[in-house]
């Protein structure tokens, strides 16, 4: 009898619920250039009707009522329903450039640096759980909160160095794609053709999204499985050393002639543009941001899906390392091997048979380049919108940012096309480029998620603040070694080091700027910096 009316009495509260929902899922949504500018409509990252509901039994939305900072207890069921947005973030740590650093790392350094790649993975995981955390607990994402925090100035800046780190990405993941559709082809289709066809993807994602965000992370789970296979093949195929495989995961090693490999391998872990759209993609989940236990359950969830996510982006790096490891380090191929040429090394050194490792290759290249190229279409959604608060229809967004990196990738590919000596010297200025924006994704994301005022009672502790910034100190001060390895052995000419100074001294300056708004680094000369670009701004 009294679990009867104990029925009765949560049939209400479970209809009210749906009411509520129905209502909130049923209410227009203007999408007018009209609303562009209006700060009482802003741009979101995912409608209400587009986010995944998570279900709820009838005990958990008692506990929710009763105490709104309980966490109902884990259920492999809610996992399941979280497990998407981490793995779309870990394609950035698989695209066509990282590759290239996991080829290189392995012909040049063999398997002494497996060690920095694993702890290189782990600091990435930690930036990204970050952004995850800001997501989840203010319900808005990284460029929408930047756009409110710093002045309009500021604003417009980060915007541009955003764009500018996107693009520098996108080159090389179409660039990676087209040259393992060149391979398919049998070299019939020139780079510049398969440039063409993997720009074809900002129709195919749109196509994808109006089934619903599930099978489009449907779709990126088949392409990074497609990748593990293509690359596991390789490593069983070639054989790696076990015993030298463990000495370089648990051994740390490093000399003079592979330090430019570690740099490579640390400065890849982090892409500015994914740090903005992982703080998206985790609003996909209908997660009410006023209900303290339900923020704390997702962000456990996102926790343990981005942790497998990445430890699978692990292994695939670590396939790729070790399979030319395996056959280059050591040998006269080692210095010149890249993207371009990987393939054909790799056929010639370990030949044909029923699946030809140029072929497998070749498939795990377009896999990793046109899963990338379609996430940097959607974090180019994400962050135009967010920092210009742009409410325009999702094909048209979609087209307009994939022509931002299109439009300069045919160029670049049509230029370069010349040798492979001209594509290695692009993707040095591309890693440069890419670099030199890492900064200004890191210390936004390390300034909000330590503000009160943003995150309320989710701001990180004084502990992980202190290991978060020492963290991006590390990867901000490896990737200025690169930088100045890159123009010192670059810059020539005076008119051209001069302007290198002067942007230089510019970049410096705003870095400390941005510095001076997190409070990380309290001083009087911050303070006045701060106050003087503030009044300039005003």
């Amino acid at each position: 009898m009294s679990a009867q009316l104990r029925q009765d009495d949560d049939e209400p509260k479970l209809q009210d619920a749906k009411d509520e929902e129905a209502n909130r899922l049923l209410q227009p949504q203007s999408l007018s250039l009209s609303s562009a500018w209006d700060d009482d409509d802003d741009e979101v990252a995912f409608e209400a009707r587009e986010k995944i509901l998570i279900a709820e039994d009838v005990d958990s939305i008692d506990a929710v009522d009763d105490n709104s900072t309980a966490v109902p207890p884990f259920s492999w069921k809610k996992l399941w329903l979280f497990t998407g947005p981490g793995f779309l973030m870990s394609i950035a740590f698989l695209d066509p450039g990282n590759l290239e650093g996991d080829l290189q790392s392995g012909a040049i350094a063999g398997y002494s640096l497996l060690w920095l790649l694993m702890w290189a993975t782990s600091m990435g995981l930690l930036v990204q759980l970050l952004s995850a955390r800001v997501g989840v607990a203010t319900g808005r994402h990284l460029a929408e909160l930047c756009r409110e925090e710093y002045p309009k100035w500021a604003g417009l800046v980060l915007w541009f160095m955003a764009e500018l780190a996107l693009i520098g990405a996108d080159i090389q993941e179409v660039i990676g794609s087209a040259i393992a559709i060149q391979i398919l082809s049998h070299g019939v289709l020139p780079l510049w053709a398969g440039v063409l066809i993997t720009a074809l993807d900002c129709f195919i994602f749109l196509f994808l999204e109006n089934y619903g965000v599930r099978k489009l992370e449907a779709v990126f789970a088949v392409l990074i499985a497609t990748m593990g296979l293509s690359f596991a093949w390789m490593f069983v195929d070639t054989k790696p050393s076990g015993k030298e495989l463990l000495m370089g995961i648990l051994v740390p090693r490093l000399s003079s002639k592979t330090i430019r490999q570690a740099v490579g391998v640390v400065g890849c872990v982090i892409m500015p543009h994914n740090v903005f759209l992982h703080s998206a993609l985790v609003q996909s989940r209908n997660i009410d941001p006023h209900k303290k236990g339900r923020v704390q359950e997702a962000l456990n969830y996102y926790s343990i899906e981005s942790s497998i996510a990445l430890f699978i982006s692990f292994m695939i790096n670590l396939f790729v390392t070790t399979v030319f490891a395996k056959g280059f380090y050591g040998t006269k191929q080692a210095d010149s091997i890249g993207l371009v040429n990987a393939g054909q090394y790799l056929q010639e050194k370990y030949g044909g048979g029923l699946y030809p490792i140029l072929y497998i290759w070749a498939v795990g290249l377009l896999a990793a380049g046109q899963s990338s190229t379609i996430t940097g279409t959607y974090a180019g959604q994400f962050i135009m919108g967010g920092f210009l608060n742009l409410r325009l229809k999702k094909w048209l967004r979609a087209l307009i940012t994939r022509s931002f990196a299109i439009v300069p990738t045919i160029v670049v590919a049509i230029i370069f096309n010349r040798s492979e000596a001209s594509l290695d010297i692009l993707n040095e200025w591309l890693n440069v480029l890419q670099s030199i924006q890492i900064p200004f994704a890191l210390i936004p994301l390390l300034t909000l998620v330590s503000k009160e005022q943003v995150m309320g009672v989710f701001k990180i502790g004084p502990v992980l603040e202190r290991v978060a910034w020492t963290v991006a100190a590390f990867v901000m001060v490896i990737n200025g070694y690169l930088l100045l390895d890159f123009f010192i052995s670059e810059v020539n000419g005076l008119l051209f080091a001069l302007l290198v100074c002067s942007g230089t001294a510019a970049y410096i300056t705003f870095i400390a700027y941005l510095v001076s708004r997190s409070g990380a680094l309290p001083s009087t000369f911050f303070s006045s910096l701060s106050k003087k670009f503030a009044d300039a701004g005003n």
